[in-house]
């Protein structure tokens, strides 16, 4: 099999299994391109690229939810923005809108002269956060964490969250989790959230990534690695999924706390 091709199905697996836990995808993706040789720009490129990938999963996965919102489309009124399910769908904007805002800023001012000692800086922090969630949840069992409506503080927390994960070396899984985490919702209901407000992120950060430095790969090689993002990201959303409803989550932020610091340390 041709080099470039084995590079891409590595990378577009490694982004399906990355994306979805809180250690950063791009930063784990730009040490194995750079240990290849890449440029530190091709290295971006391709790691923003891979999200396309990951964002077609998350959007089959969660297509009954992402249906049911655009269902709910028309008949969304500024007056009932935080109403019953209408408070999905105004969320889901608003955290959207923020993250575009944020990213975009964070991604023309940042990002070249962002390095990977801050970003896995970034990635530790969160890891400690979710260990002190975990450690939390299990002193306080089932009183920590709730199903409830989100709200305009929520959508605007996690869209500034989001949109800092543009960066190298920082988790958009483990940001947009975390943060809910730390607002009161409980484990099942912040990853649905943080997994739908993946599909327009991931799509705005691989076409902002193509069309503002290119791709030096052949189509083939890009079809591949989207196509391996895709599959495997989807298959870990669901092994994940049924790892947070099956097991108590106090449980389930201390491993992903762990990989979250190891992860921040593969990239310091």
């Amino acid at each position: 099999m041709d080099r470039e091709l084995v590079v891409a199905l590595l990378v577009g697996i490694l982004q399906g299994v990355f994306e979805w836990l809180p250690i950063s995808s791009e930063g784990n993706i730009t040490i194995v391109l750079s240990a290849l040789g890449r440029s530190p720009e091709e290295v971006v490129a391709y790691a923003l690229f891979l999200h396309l990938g990951t964002a077609l999963s998350a959007t089959v996965y969660y297509r009954r939810d992402i249906r049911d919102v655009l269902t709910l489309l028309p008949e969304w009124r500024p007056n009932s923005a935080f109403d019953g399910d209408q408070a999905t769908v105004t969320f889901l904007a608003i955290g959207t809108f923020v993250s575009g805002l944020v990213g975009v800023a964070a991604y023309v001012t940042l990002v070249d002269a962002f390095s990977k000692l801050t970003g896995g800086v970034f990635v530790a922090l969160v890891g400690v956060l979710l260990l002190l969630t975990g450690g939390f949840q299990y002193l306080s069992k089932d009183r920590y964490g709730q199903h409830r409506t989100p709200t305009w503080l929520d959508a605007v927390l996690v869209g500034v969250a989001q949109g800092i994960a543009i960066l190298p070396g920082i988790s958009r899984s483990g940001m947009t989790t975390g943060t809910l985490l730390l607002r009161g919702h409980e484990g099942p209901q912040a990853f649905r959230f943080s997994f739908l407000l993946a599909v327009p992120a991931s799509l705005g950060g691989g076409l902002l990534a193509y069309l503002d430095t290119g791709l030096d790969i052949s189509l083939l090689a890009a079809v591949t690695a989207l196509g391996a993002a895709a599959v495997v990201g989807y298959a870990t959303i669901g092994a994940l999924m049924r790892v947070v409803d099956e097991l108590p989550f106090w449980s389930v932020c201390l491993v992903l706390g762990t990989l979250a610091v190891v992860g921040g340390l593969l990239v310091f």
